[in-house]
């Protein structure tokens, strides 16, 4: 019968015996246990963002986009053709019933007043209906409405980049701003989104009716232009739907030829949004496979070292097996000791793992998010190691033959 305590209290004299080979051999598990858990917890925290913020910008959408102009031969780029109109908006908001909400937009960049306060912003003229396809609330005051479309009223919602930037500590509802020296009430203030998946502050804004940024900001071409159109779907099963409605509407109502080519184009955010959060997701496995690759390093380390341990004790393990050590004993003392060195290593990487995300999240401002499951994964991957890794010399050890042992110098 294998008697355990017995082999264990062997395995950690002989551990404690050779503390310096000890603890050089814990170094690559140490390392290999605190990069997997750096590394998830630094790929987990940048997918939460991208998360966060492909959340919000709301969900379900679909953006319109104008025609190219074609000059010479030569296309010069989407939006450069005004083909777009409030007409345009409204039939897909009544004939295309896959389409939740639809808001039209005429935006532009100007330069916005208060007191002695100034600020270039983006001025986004569009419907009340922005807030349901972008899913955006108020923190203060009150939206404006389709009247105020219809009478092209002179009032805006401001982002609180904007509010900040303008107002600092004032309470802006009830205010008049100027934006490009026309005079503006502000109704309300919008809550903070963030920044965009592309990078871009979606606080630094301002909302006002369509109408109002068509006749007394930026103007339009023509009547009733507008540069983008924002479409929600009912759900996100029926993207495709919508996406498909709308095509054969505008082409009809644009009257393209089967022939020709759409003067508009349809975009998916959110499967582009999707694309870039599986990118993120592929990159945190890499990165926790790169950095288990220096897991097998540290497991070869101790395979290593144990193959070392088994020559240098030639002579130990003929004696133990000569006083009655079964072939067992032998191979659980090594094995045990492979063990403990990866247990050690892994308790000791894990403690380092953790504190050098906390470090670079404090020092570079990168998102981190240290999960029980990475924590859970490396320490039971440095275990594994530990098995694996130490079987082979504790089997080549219990196979030695005690009178050569003996007899070996």
């Amino acid at each position: 019968m294998i008697n355990i305590p017995s082999t264990i209290k062997i395995s950690l004299r002989a551990l404690r015996a050779n503390k310096m080979r000890s603890s050089l051999t814990m170094l690559g598990i140490i390392i290999g246990v605190g990069a997997v858990i750096t590394m998830l917890a630094v790929g987990t925290g940048a997918g939460r963002q991208i998360s966060e913020q492909i959340s919000s910008i709301g969900s379900n959408l679909l953006m319109i986009l104008p025609g190219a102009t074609t000059a010479g031969g030569v296309r010069m780029g989407i939006g450069t053709r005004s083909t777009l109109s409030m007409n345009d908006a409204d039939a897909i908001q009544k004939e295309c019933l896959a389409v939740l909400y639809v808001a039209p937009i005429h935006s532009g960049v100007a330069q916005v007043v208060y007191g002695n306060q100034n600020w270039s912003t983006g001025v986004t003229g569009t419907t009340p209906d922005i807030l349901k396809v972008r899913e955006w609330s108020l923190s203060a005051g009150k939206p404006f409405t389709e009247q105020d479309v219809k009478s092209a009223t002179k009032v805006c919602l401001l982002g609180q980049t904007v509010v900040d930037n303008l107002f600092g500590d004032i309470n802006p509802v009830g205010k008049i701003i100027r934006i490009k020296n026309v005079p503006f009430t502000v109704v309300g203030t919008l809550e903070s989104k963030g920044q965009s998946p592309a990078g871009q502050d979606q606080d630094d804004t301002i909302y006002i009716p369509v109408t109002t940024s068509q006749k007394k900001l930026f103007g339009t071409p023509f009547p009733g232009m507008v540069r983008v159109i924002m479409v929600k779907a009912k759900s996100t099963e029926d993207m495709d739907a919508a996406e498909r409605q709308i095509t054969e509407l505008l082409r009809q109502r644009h009257h393209i030829g089967q022939k020709q080519e759409n003067d508009f184009t349809v975009r998916n955010l959110t499967q582009l949004m999707q694309i870039e959060e599986e990118s993120t997701r592929v990159m945190t496995l890499l990165l926790g496979i790169i950095a288990s690759v220096s897991l097998l390093v540290g497991g070869i380390g101790i395979m290593n070292i144990m193959l070392v341990s088994v020559t240098e004790r030639t002579r130990e393990i003929g004696i133990r097996m000569s006083v009655g050590a079964k072939t067992w004993d032998i191979r659980l003392q090594f094995i045990v000791e492979a063990l403990t060195l990866s247990l050690s290593g892994g308790f000791i990487g894990i403690v380092i793992g953790i504190s050098s995300s906390e470090i670079l999240s404090a020092a570079a401002g990168w998102p981190v998010i240290i999960s029980l499951f990475s924590v859970f994964l490396a320490f039971c991957f440095s275990m594994l190691v530990g098995i694996f890794f130490g079987f082979y010399p504790a089997y080549k050890a219990s196979l030695l033959n005690p009178v050569d042992a003996l007899r070996y110098e």
